[in-house]
């Protein structure tokens, strides 16, 4: 779709091929089908360190993945592919003062932080914990993500933090928000995410309908209380605190466990398969005034039977998804709020 909804368009390396595919092979499906950024994975990454470096690479060895990641960069410079962010960091904020756990963490950050550098991006993306011991403490957590912030200000680096919709303290895109307002660094935002609110807000993996029934609600009041969820998003947020929005539906399975197992391989591209109301919620975004990247980040673990080894096909059907998502869009409703 052409003019004032027209984005930029990225895809998460970790969402294409299986795991006996090169990172090579995947950016040069991803550059071929005409995408303009990747989201680098350390996953990915880590197994490209294994292969260029001739040896087993750790994950906390972070000066042979600092050298593996200048080898990336050099090859998505040449694809012309952007590394708009490193992903996923997880479980970093709440940990007690003075614990292992707290410690490891920031020692994590610092690494995360060089390879970022090497890599040439300007962006890590950070999702709220899952873990069941940390605080509870918004004050706390959001302490936590202002120290990682000013880690990564003198580099000009910022902090994209996503609501994983069964995080521990905060699954909800309200709840992250708050915790971005409460760290106050000019050089933190949001990562949004079509899967993480649709299916967090409207969504139920455990339920025979595929959405949330709790307490007899409605269809028709769960579609109220998102549709004013998206109107409190495109009203309280600033375009410039959204950083990227990540794009993907999810399989309507019945009797998953809670939404971990959900998010992990039940979530196809758009118009693949899935049943979750992420039109909307793109809109809500875009209505922010927000215009910066869309990024397929999608976990199908029917990859293989759906589409083989052609990872060109698969990429140029996330291509496709992607412009029939920004022409169902209704650029009207964007443009005068989402009433």
């Amino acid at each position: 779709m052409q003019g004032q909804l027209n984005v930029p368009v990225s895809f998460a390396s970790c969402s294409i091929g299986l795991p006996r595919h090169t990172l090579h092979q995947k950016i040069e499906a991803i550059r071929q089908s005409g995408f303009t950024g990747i989201e680098l994975s350390f996953p990915d990454l880590v197994s490209f360190a294994n292969r260029h470096l001739g040896r087993e690479i750790g994950e906390d060895d972070y000066a042979s993945l600092t050298e593996a990641g200048k080898a990336v960069r050099k090859l998505c410079d040449g694809h012309k592919l952007k590394i708009m962010v490193l992903q996923p960091f997880s479980n970093f904020e709440g940990w007690p003062e003075g614990s292992k756990e707290r410690e490891e963490a920031f020692a994590r950050a610092r690494g995360w932080i060089e390879i970022m550098s090497a890599v040439g991006t300007d962006m890590l993306q950070v999702g709220s914990s899952d873990s069941p011991d940390i605080t509870a403490s918004i004050e706390r957590l959001a302490a936590d993500l202002g120290e990682l912030a000013d880690l990564l200000a003198p580099r000009r680096f910022r902090l994209a933090f996503e609501n994983w919709c069964w995080a521990t303290h905060a699954p909800a895109w309200k709840d992250v928000w708050t915790i971005v307002r409460q760290a106050n660094r000019p050089n933190i935002g949001l990562c949004l995410d079509t899967f993480q609110t649709a299916g967090g807000e409207w969504g139920d993996p455990t339920t025979k309908s595929g959405r949330i029934e709790t307490a007899g609600l409605t269809e028709a009041e769960l579609s109220t209380s998102y549709q004013i969820s998206l109107q409190e998003l495109y009203r309280t947020v600033p375009a410039d605190k959204i950083y990227f929005l990540q794009i993907s539906d999810a399989y309507h399975k019945t009797g998953l466990r809670p939404r971990g197992r959900w998010s992990h391989d039940y979530r196809p591209l758009p118009y693949d398969g899935g049943y979750l109301p992420i039109v909307p919620f793109a809109e809500a975004v875009l209505a922010t005034g927000f215009r910066g990247w869309f990024s397929m980040e999608v976990f199908d673990g029917q990859f293989e039977k759906k589409y083989g080894d052609d990872l060109v096909k698969y990429a140029k059907k996330a291509m496709d998804a992607h412009k029939r998502l920004l022409g169902e869009v209704d650029e009207k409703r964007v443009l005068a709020g989402i009433e």
